[in-house]
């Protein structure tokens, strides 16, 4: 199972966080910095797989990875395959790139809604349910039709004979 998805920049600061346990505030907050005082610590040249059992309890894992200046990292329990979710964190940017046209950092900022949506329909409640990104890009476009379609102001026609009493 999936126990977390945190996208941080290089200085740290969380851009997106799931967790999929309960986890209070300052307990995730913790968590967080953490394992950023990990990443942050380690060499260019080692493996991009880490045991997290101090943090997240027994059997627990980590995968991270670095696109640009953001560290996109999937904490998850030894029921997943490590290459697995290297495989989902890559679908999961490769969709975001295909919903933002080369993804930033801003883009996930001004478009938390959509980034977890996105998320969501890759996983939900810590299972995988969806690894084709385009797949999911194309969910999350029917997403963004409707709610844009919701937000819509609609003219309601006047009846004739209707009066104001």
């Amino acid at each position: 199972m999936i126990k977390a998805v945190i996208v941080m920049n290089d200085q740290g600061k969380p851009r997106l966080v799931k967790f999929y346990s309960f986890q209070a505030v300052e307990k995730q907050h913790e968590l967080i910095r953490s394992i950023y005082g990990v990443l942050c610590s380690r060499a260019n040249n080692v493996s991009n797989f880490i045991k997290v059992d101090s943090l997240f309890g027994p059997d627990a894992r980590l995968v991270y990875k670095t696109f640009a200046t953001l560290y996109f990292i999937f904490v998850f329990d030894s029921s997943e395959n490590e290459l697995a979710i290297l495989d989902l964190m890559q679908v999961f940017v490769e969709t975001l790139d295909k919903c933002f046209h080369n993804v930033c950092e801003l883009d996930i900022i001004f478009n938390f809604n959509k980034v977890h949506s996105i998320l969501d329909e890759i996983i939900l409640g810590g299972q995988v349910l969806e690894t084709n990104s385009s797949e999911v890009a194309k969910a999350a476009e029917e997403i963004s039709k409707m709610e844009k379609h919701a937000n819509s102001v609609t003219l309601v026609p006047s009846i004739s004979g209707w009066s104001n009493r």
